[in-house]
């Protein structure tokens, strides 16, 4: 089992970085249906997060990719929404918290795959604070109800904002980290931790995301980026379904 969930953790974080969004999207799903309980695989999946996308945004920062002010007012935002999602959480029945996931899994993959821009020119440079701190805070609430780290939710908003595909990578990898670990204090506050799973994800974790995101910047197109996760997101939601039903 251990070996099993170390490799999982491995290949989820090395084809998510590829988008900059955090792997506890896929790997959350998977622990469950690997039996281990859903309040249990939220907090591994937002440690995973933490640690997996803060490897890939030193290498992100040491290659000068990363625009801090468009950053900032999502990390801010998702910080202390996260919190309280995850405190909402324990009042919220787990069929209702997968049918959000199973939403949150389709909106992304579709948004990744069916949302389009044409010419290079036409990406947007400015900084607009006020909608990115309201994508912050409603990324941070899923973060922390979900346990997902929100990238799924800030990448797609973001595509929607006009935001080049591989500056929303850059943006995502750093501000997850920061909604992912206030969301992991709440949890580890409310006792619903497994420290022996968490270790073998987020040791794992940091080597995919850290090749991850050296392979995307310097290998891949950015619509090609855009498929890979609308397929596996898609993949997960039909998955889900099933389960649930």
């Amino acid at each position: 089992m251990d070996f099993l969930i170390g490799g999982i953790s491995f290949v989820a974080a090395f084809v998510f970085a590829l988008g900059g969004v955090g792997a506890a999207i896929i790997l959350i799903p998977i622990l469950v249906s690997l039996g281990i309980p859903i309040n249990m695989a939220k907090p591994v999946g937002l440690f995973y997060n933490t640690v997996s996308l803060t490897g890939a945004s030193v290498n992100n920062i040491k290659n000068k990719r990363l625009d801090f002010k468009m950053g900032l007012p999502i990390i801010v935002a998702s910080f202390f929404f996260a919190i309280l999602g995850a405190y909402l959480s324990k009042f919220v029945p787990t069929n209702i918290i997968l049918l959000l996931f199973i939403a949150f899994l389709v909106f992304s993959g579709t948004m990744f795959l069916f949302h389009k821009k044409n010419e290079e020119h036409a990406y947007r440079s400015d900084v607009p604070y006020l909608q990115l701190s309201l994508i912050g805070a409603f990324a941070g609430l899923l973060s922390g109800m979900l346990g997902i780290g929100g990238g799924g939710i800030i990448s797609p908003l973001m595509l929607m904002l006009g935001f080049h595909p591989k500056k929303i990578a850059a943006v995502t990898a750093f501000v997850v980290p920061f909604s992912s670990f206030s969301g992991f204090l709440t949890y580890w506050a409310m006792g619903q931790v497994n420290w022996h799973i968490l270790l073998i994800a987020s040791v794992a974790g940091v080597l995919g995301a850290t090749l991850g995101t050296i392979f995307m910047h310097n290998k891949l197109q950015h619509t090609t980026v855009k498929k890979i996760l609308a397929l596996i997101l898609l993949v997960m939601a039909v998955k889900l379904i099933f389960k649930v039903i």
